[in-house]
């Protein structure tokens, strides 16, 4: 019966109708034809999906970055970011990934990251002599990093989904987010050599002083929140709020580049972002409360360690399924549809549940960049004018550190759980 549920849901896939609509009628048609179930559990489990606390975070940590972009905060950020690493090789390439750590501090959406820095980077990229490939592809690339950094909705999904903490999860993004930038940041270094790519002069101090002055105040944003978090004034929920209320206040009153006549255009684009990804996760969920009266995480579980008990070779599969599936599919449906079969698996096996919610994310954030449905991929080609197809064969080179740091988070656990061992006790 499992293989009935997937096999109805690949079938409305393959027709090309929309993810949501396609798990939503999956369930529907399961029960008609398959369960002893009155229907109305399906308008019940996507009424019920939603209904907690945590998922309140999505729609302000979104408010948050859409005021972060409208403000015209993310120019100072990546000014800043200029600053401090422009001088080296591939400088503006550099600045990309430093520009894309500072803004996942506030945001938690690789399509965010694209949205607000995109058009930037790769207009200074293209007056500066970089390959329009090139560019478009270290941008692409570096969008991971959004919902890997805190705050992330991924991290606020799977907390929500297995009843772990989401203080926890945000800080156990941290180490990873900042290896991927480092491994990227080496791959545009050799590519740079070879290609021979400009680098700004070296920066004056008064330079490096006038910018980390223009840009402290949106650092703080992140100083706040996470530092909050830890300190147990507020929770990662609250925490969303407080960064959309300090968005809104530097933006009209410090910075006074947003208008009260452009809150509304902000607020709708919110909301509509918000509709999309709540409704994907309410139609979900029926799909995979199927899956549980189905014992689909059990069954699965069951095979797997008939199979092997070595928890290092499951982690391997498991890091191939993300991986398909995540390249195949919208990194939220894997993660909703997936938490619920192998979450068991890991806490059977003694796989620590926080880090198995890192490896999670990391692997579907790589499938934002991955062919042949990287949702990142399609956005960046929309922005650059560059076929997705050339794009998706540019984008190979900088996918190579992206996998090595997932190896590294998936083999030692360590990476995901010092600061949280640390930080969380």
């Amino acid at each position: 019966m499992i293989f009935l549920l997937f096999g109805l849901f690949i079938l409305f896939a393959l027709f090309r109708v929309p993810i949501a609509y396609s798990l939503g009628l999956t369930a529907l048609c399961y029960l008609i034809f398959g369960l002893d179930i009155p229907l109305e559990m399906i308008p019940h489990k996507m009424v019920k999906g939603l209904d907690n606390y945590v998922f309140l975070a999505i729609p302000l940590f979104l408010l948050a970055g859409r005021l972060m972009n409208a403000g015209g905060i993310t120019n100072e950020l990546f000014s800043f970011a200029r600053i401090l690493v422009g001088h080296y090789r591939g400088g503006l390439a550099q600045t990309n990934v430093l520009s894309s750590i500072l803004f996942s501090w506030m945001s938690g959406s690789a399509v965010a990251t694209v949205g607000a820095l995109g058009e930037v980077n790769l207009k200074a990229m293209r007056e500066n002599g970089f390959n329009d490939k090139f560019s478009a592809s270290i941008i692409t690339a570096s969008s991971v990093l959004g919902p890997i950094i805190p705050p992330s909705i991924p991290f606020i999904i799977y907390a929500a989904m297995t009843e772990n903490s989401v203080g926890k999860l945000f800080v156990g993004g941290i180490i990873p987010g900042l290896l991927i930038a480092v491994f990227l940041s080496l791959m545009i270094y050799l590519l740079s050599l070879k290609n021979n790519y400009p680098k700004d002069p070296p920066p004056k101090s008064e330079s490096i002083f006038k910018g980390f002055k223009k840009a402290f105040i949106p650092l703080l944003m992140p100083v706040i929140m996470l530092g909050g978090i830890l300190a147990g004034i507020f929770t990662p929920t609250e925490a969303a709020g407080v960064a959309a209320f300090y968005a809104f206040v530097i933006g009209i009153f410090y910075y006074k580049t947003i208008k009260w006549k452009d809150l509304p255009d902000i607020f709708v684009e919110t909301m509509v972002t918000t509709a999309v990804i709540t409704f994907i996760i309410s139609t979900t969920t029926p799909f995979s409360y199927l899956l549980t009266i189905e014992d689909a995480g059990q069954t699965i579980t069951a095979s797997v360690i008939s199979f092997t008990q070595n928890k290092w070779v499951v982690l391997l599969l498991v890091n191939l399924i993300l991986l398909f599936f995540g390249a195949i599919l919208e990194a939220g449906v894997v993660l909703i549809l997936f938490t619920p079969i192998l979450y068991p698996l890991a806490l059977d096996l003694g796989i620590d549940p926080i880090h198995f919610g890192v490896i999670m994310v990391v692997n579907l954030m790589i499938g934002v960049a991955t062919p042949p449905v990287g949702v990142c991929l399609f956005m960046m080609s929309h922005i650059s004018k560059i076929k997705v197809e050339v794009l998706m064969k540019a984008i190979i080179p900088f996918l190579i550190p992206m996998f090595l740091v997932l190896l590294l988070v998936t083999y030692f656990p360590e990476i995901s759980m010092i600061l949280v061992n640390k930080w969380m006790k």
